[in-house]
C-alpha cells in the first residue's frame, strides 16, 4: 500500500487541491499499487481540519472504488470527538478499513489504555475493520506491539492489527507473530523491506511506494523467491536514493519534493508547520539523484 500525499496548491495558505488526486489513483494504479492510505503521516493528516481530511476521504474513496484498492483512511491524530467523527464518516463514505493513531497528549502508557482509547473509536465505526498506528518516533507512545496484541483477545471485534512504523525488528517479529499470528502488520519502514520480509513480514505501507513503488515489490518477491542477494540489492539502492532525498529536510518534505521531482504527479509543498524544501534545494536534490545509475532510463 502507498501511504499518499495530499496534494496542496502552491498558495499562502497551502490550500487543498484535490482536482489532482483523480491522476495520483491512476498513476498509483499503473505502478501496482494494491491499496491506499490517506491522511497518514506522509498526507499530512495532522495539519489539516476535518472538513478537509473529510474530503480527501471522499475524493480518494471514489478513485479506489474506480481502481478497485483498498483504501485505509487515518482518523487520529486529533481531540478525541474529531476521531470520533472522522471514524463515522470514514466508514460511511464506504473507507474500507480505518488506521489510527493514539491520544497524543495524554499519551497511553500501558496497554490497557491503549485498547480503551481504540475502543471508543471501534465503537464510532462498528463494521470497518480497526488498525492501529505505532510510530513511536513521532507518537512517542512506547507500548511494545508483541505484548499489546496478545492483550486485546476479542475485546474490539473490529481490530484487525497495526501498522508497524519503527526499525525494532524483534518487536515487529513478536507483533507478527502475536496470538497466533492473527492480526495483519503492516510494516511502516522502507529501510528494513529485505531483513523484515525475510523475518515474515508480509505486508508494507511505505512512503517510498510512492517515488519507487518497484523497489518495495521487486524486494519482497526477491525475499519469496529465496533470492537474498537480489533483494539486498534492491534494498541498497533503495536506502541511497532516500538517503540522498533526506539530505534536503525532514522525511515528509523531502520525500514529497521526490515525489515532484520523479513522478508526473504534482503534489506541490508541505504545510506549516512543516517547511517545504525550496525549489533551489530540489535542482540540487534533483541533479543528484538522476546521476544514480539504477534511476537513469
Amino acid at each position: 500500500m502507498a501511504p499518499v500525499f495530499t496534494p496542496f496548491k502552491n498558495d499562502i495558505n497551502r490550500t487543498l487541491n484535490v482536482d489532482v488526486i483523480p491522476s495520483y489513483a491512476d498513476y498509483c494504479q499503473k505502478n501496482g499499487i494494491k491499496g491506499i492510505l490517506v491522511n497518514g503521516t506522509t498526507g499530512e493528516g495532522t495539519s489539516m481540519n476535518t472538513k478537509e481530511r473529510k474530503l480527501v476521504t471522499e475524493v480518494w474513496v471514489e478513485q479506489c472504488k474506480l481502481n478497485k484498492q483498498h483504501l485505509m483512511v487515518q482518523v487520529g491524530g486529533t481531540s478525541l470527538p474529531d476521531v470520533i467523527t472522522l471514524a463515522e464518516h470514514a466508514e460511511k463514505s464506504g473507507a474500507d478499513s480505518i488506521l489510527c493513531l493514539p491520544e497524543l497528549f495524554q499519551k497511553p502508557v500501558s496497554p490497557n489504555d491503549l485498547i480503551h482509547y481504540l475502543k471508543i473509536v471501534a465503537k464510532a465505526a462498528p463494521n470497518t475493520p480497526l488498525f492501529y498506528y505505532h510510530i513511536p518516533r513521532m507518537t512517542h507512545a512506547n507500548i511494545h506491539m508483541g505484548i499489546f496484541l496478545n492483550s486485546i483477545g476479542n475485546s474490539i471485534p473490529t481490530f484487525s492489527g497495526i501498522k508497524f512504523s519503527s526499525t525494532v525488528l524483534d518487536e515487529g517479529l513478536a507483533a507478527v507473530k502475536a496470538d497466533n499470528e492473527k492480526y495483519c502488520v503492516f510494516l511502516g519502514s522502507h529501510a528494513i523491506m529485505a531483513g523484515a520480509y525475510t523475518l515474515g513480514f508480509s505486508l508494507a505501507i511505505a512512503t517510498t511506494q510512492n517515488i519507487f513503488p518497484q523497489f518495495g515489490e521487486t524486494i519482497f518477491k526477491s525475499i519469496s523467491k529465496g533470492q537474498l542477494l537480489k533483494a539486498r540489492e534492491i534494498q541498497e539502492n533503495l536506502n541511497t536514493a532516500v538517503n540522498i532525498i533526506n539530505k534536503y529536510g525532514p522525511f515528509v518534505p523531502s520525500m514529497k519534493a521526490a515525489m515532484q521531482i520523479l513522478s508526473s504527479v504534482k503534489v506541490g509543498g508541505t504545510r506549516e508547520p512543516i517547511t517545504p524544501v525550496t525549489a533551489e534545494q530540489m535542482k540540487k536534490m534533483e541533479a543528484e539523484l538522476r546521476n544514480l545509475p539504477f534511476l537513469k532510463g
